[in-house]
């Protein structure tokens, strides 16, 4: 089995690397360290699964899903995050994730989340199937941060997060311009009129950590 497992930490690389490798004893593991680095590994090799934060420098871990799929429609990618369930699981999950996990749980999970993965079926804990099930019931009424982007989205947690247009353009790798238009589609949406009131309804919902 290969395994690509993408992470800029190479502590939790190597953490990772030790639970799958005492279990799956002829696993041959790749590493990659941001965007760049995992896209261009997709691109380049054949992988049974690849393990996804989603937080990284540059690009994010949404938009390096989609890319995956793109490259490589058939790859399960299961996404492991330091962010709760309620933050980016569906969101995740829509987007053609595999499975979601957070960095919290044990190492029989993960195993158990990997083999379910690369035959061919999702993993999702108990408490995200509920949560899932709830969205589902909810769809006609959306909550208003679901009617965003996924662009939108990311630009609401950073601003709620107390960054400023400015720094957001520079982690995105965006012009100040695009990110001030991205900001006013936010408001627009979610029918709210300043940051203030953005960044209260986020700590509200846990968006931000």
């Amino acid at each position: 089995m290969k395994i690509l497992l993408t992470d800029d930490h190479a502590v939790v690389r190597q953490g990772l690397k030790l639970i799958l490798a005492d279990h799956f004893k002829r696993a041959v593991f790749g590493e990659a360290r941001n965007a760049q680095e995992a896209l261009a590994r997709v691109l380049k090799e054949k992988w049974d699964v690849a393990v996804l934060d989603v937080t990284m420098p540059g690009r994010s871990g949404l938009e390096v899903l989609k890319e995956m799929r793109r490259l490589r429609p058939k790859m399960p990618v299961l996404v492991l995050s330091m962010h709760p369930e309620d933050q980016f699981a569906v969101r995740m999950l829509k987007t053609g994730a595999a499975g979601y996990l957070t960095k919290e749980s044990a190492g029989g999970e993960l195993v158990g989340a990997i083999e379910k993965v690369v035959t061919g079926g999702r993993y999702i804990s108990a408490s995200l199937a509920e949560r899932m099930a709830s969205y589902l019931d909810m769809d006609v009424q959306k909550a208003p941060h679901e009617r965003l982007s996924d662009r939108e989205f990311l630009v609401l947690r950073m601003i709620a997060s107390g960054k400023t247009v400015s720094q957001i353009a520079h982690e995105l790798a965006l012009s100040v311009k695009t990110i001030s238009t991205y900001r006013a589609r936010v408001l627009k949406k979610m029918d709210m009129r300043n940051n203030a009131e953005l960044t209260h309804y986020a700590v509200q919902k846990n968006l931000v950590d």
